[in-house]
């Protein structure tokens, strides 16, 4: 089992301001700020990521948080939907929170049988509490207002939104090993029986749907997990023997990363659990400090009075 894709490790979206990513994701959402890192390829530039107690692959939202940034477009060749398995019965309370904090949320849905509640962050990214209709075991992190009876497990799934879903689903089925489970309308479901969580993906086709560019408010990237950094290069050799495009293997610290893009546009990483976020600090510090990749902590100095400082 362990040389399959294990469902999605993490996501990556774009935030125009750190201070209010923060408070929105800590505090009003109930996420652990699992690591305070810099963007490697824009040390002026933070990188956050939230998650539960661990970091656990399957429960980290990161986001680069460029000061100022424009607002970006949702659309065709993007993920443009983040959901989190909650609680069987926690909708109200999240309903009931998004007032409080004045969140924009939609009256709850239903989808595939299972009750959602769609709201947006501060940049007007798209999110969705789910109530799976499986249970999910996971523990999700808790604070003083989100107890463990409503708080977030992990990502549910994500949508991709597609001028054709054909060249992504053969992606996701031919080399993911994902298999159709479903459809409702022009919202197909794939899933990978390979974990238990955060195994989903939906492809959402609009053929006539604006197409997508990043900018604040958007998702960059959507990473797939795989166990360690062995597996992930037999994957990019089937990539490669697709004839798609993809990067050589990439440190980021705290895992391993390719990087390719799929047919329908969408960016896609695959990702490794090893080495893991305690690799430079405690489980019971992780995201206390600012960690800098080794190739910038020369420069902590400067980068430290760059960065916006958080309350």
């Amino acid at each position: 089992m362990n040389n399959n894709i294990l469902g999605l490790h993490h996501i990556t979206a774009i935030a125009a301001d750190a201070q209010r990513n923060y408070d929105f994701y800590t505090k009003v959402m109930g996420l652990r700020l699992v690591k305070k890192t810099v963007n490697f390829d824009d040390p002026g530039t933070y990188h956050f990521y939230f998650g539960d107690e661990h970091g656990t692959p399957g429960t980290i939202l990161t986001f680069f948080p460029w000061e100022n940034i424009s607002k970006g477009q949702a659309g065709t060749g993007m993920a443009t939907e983040i959901a989190y398995s909650v609680p069987q019965g926690s909708i109200e309370f999240w309903k009931e929170r998004f007032k409080k904090y004045n969140v924009p949320f939609t009256e709850v849905n239903e989808r595939f049988g299972e009750k959602f509640l769609s709201f947006t962050d501060p940049d007007g990214l798209q999110l969705t509490m789910v109530e799976p209709a499986k249970v999910d075991t996971r523990s999700g992190w808790t604070t003083a207002e989100v107890n463990k009876d409503v708080a977030t497990k992990g990502f549910h799934s994500t949508t991709l939104m597609l001028r054709s879903i054909e060249p992504t689903a053969k992606i996701l089925t031919d080399i993911f090993g994902y298999e159709l489970q479903s459809q409702e309308g022009n919202r197909y479901r794939f899933a990978t029986n390979a974990v238990e969580q955060a195994n989903i993906i939906d492809l959402l086709e609009a053929p006539d749907g604006p197409r997508g560019y990043n900018a604040g408010g958007t998702n960059h990237h959507v990473a797939f997990r795989v166990a360690d950094d062995n597996i992930q290069m037999e994957f990019r050799d089937k990539i490669l023997r697709k004839g798609l495009q993809i990067t050589p293997k990439i440190d980021r610290d705290y895992f391993y990363s390719l990087y390719f893009r799929e047919p329908g546009g969408v960016l896609f990483e695959i990702a490794t659990d090893n080495p893991g976020f305690t690799v430079d600090e405690p489980l019971e510090q992780l995201g206390t400090g600012l960690r800098l990749p080794k190739q910038y902590e020369p420069a902590r100095e400067e980068i430290e009075k760059i960065l916006p400082v958080l309350k």
